[in-house]
């Protein structure tokens, strides 16, 4: 079957349509920065019925077995009133006059894969404004990132037909990126905030250090704590899951090309046994 393909929003949503089955279309997203799925890829097939644009398209979500949002169930059904599948009011519906396909996805990039999906789930947003309701979400996200990355490595294992390159691509460039972000969480930070550059934190650590001998004052350790957020009160078995997706993801990144020789090397000195 022949494809041809064309992307949207800034190169962050790909789509492939069959030349021979002008009724199907494969999309992929990639997961907002700032939310528990930054960086990871998130696979959906559409099919248009007869009667479209009078009736929405029906959309089938890649979920590899994980329900990692309200609105996207492990089955594959994607819950969205644009589609017909939730109930909605007004421009939430599906309008044949001005609804478009390309709506439907920037929908599931912008409102379901968002910074608290938690909230996602009927009812619940009258908890966001209360202490309980955010401590919550922010317990969902972490399993949220955890099912994130075994999303990436369902697809970095079983590309979807037609997307290997992209998929090899997309995480051969941020397969870095996406391991210093699963570290700076298990060392207590919030999933999804912003990881310190590499090259800054040490130019701060630098300053900060400097700063303090001028004044008389040193460091402990001669370091000092660059985590934003840091002291996310987590079970131990946040740490203990990353622990094992980072090893996976660190194999699959190095067969892709990634650059991870920092986390090789890393890995490298602590299976080295420590001098006498």
């Amino acid at each position: 079957m022949n494809y041809c393909s064309s992307d949207f929003c800034a190169a962050s949503i790909y789509v492939r349509v069959s030349e021979n089955r002008m009724d199907l279309l494969r999309a992929v997203m990639i997961g907002p920065q700032g939310t528990p799925y930054h960086d990871g890829l998130f696979f959906f097939d559409a099919q248009f019925p007869a009667s479209y644009p009078a009736s929405p398209p029906t959309v089938y979500y890649h979920s590899g077995g994980l329900r990692l949002n309200p609105n996207l169930y492990a089955c594959g059904k994607v819950c969205l009133s644009l589609l017909g599948t939730w109930e909605g009011h007004g421009c939430e519906k599906w309008n044949s006059a001005h609804s478009t396909m390309l709506q439907v996805l920037i929908s599931i990039q912008a409102l379901v894969l968002n910074e608290k999906p938690y909230f996602n789930e009927p009812g619940y947003e009258t908890y966001a404004n209360n202490a309980s309701g955010q401590r919550t979400a922010l317990e969902y996200n972490d399993t949220t990132f955890q099912y994130s990355c075994r999303t990436m490595l369902y697809s970095l294992r079983r590309a979807p037909q037609h997307f290997e390159d992209l998929v090899a691509g997309h995480f051969r460039e941020r397969g870095r990126a996406i391991l210093a972000a699963c570290k700076y969480y298990m060392e207590g930070n919030k999933v999804g905030s912003v990881v310190p550059d590499e090259d800054d934190e040490d130019k701060e650590l630098e300053s900060a250090n400097a700063e303090g001998s001028s004044s008389g004052v040193k460091p402990k350790n001669n370091q000092v704590d660059l985590r934003a957020g840091a002291g996310v009160v987590r079970p131990a078995s946040f740490k203990t899951n990353m622990e094992v997706l980072f090893e996976e993801l660190l194999m699959e990144f190095n067969v892709k090309g990634a650059d991870t020789k920092k986390f090789c090397a890393e890995k490298l000195k602590k299976s080295q046994p420590a001098a006498a």
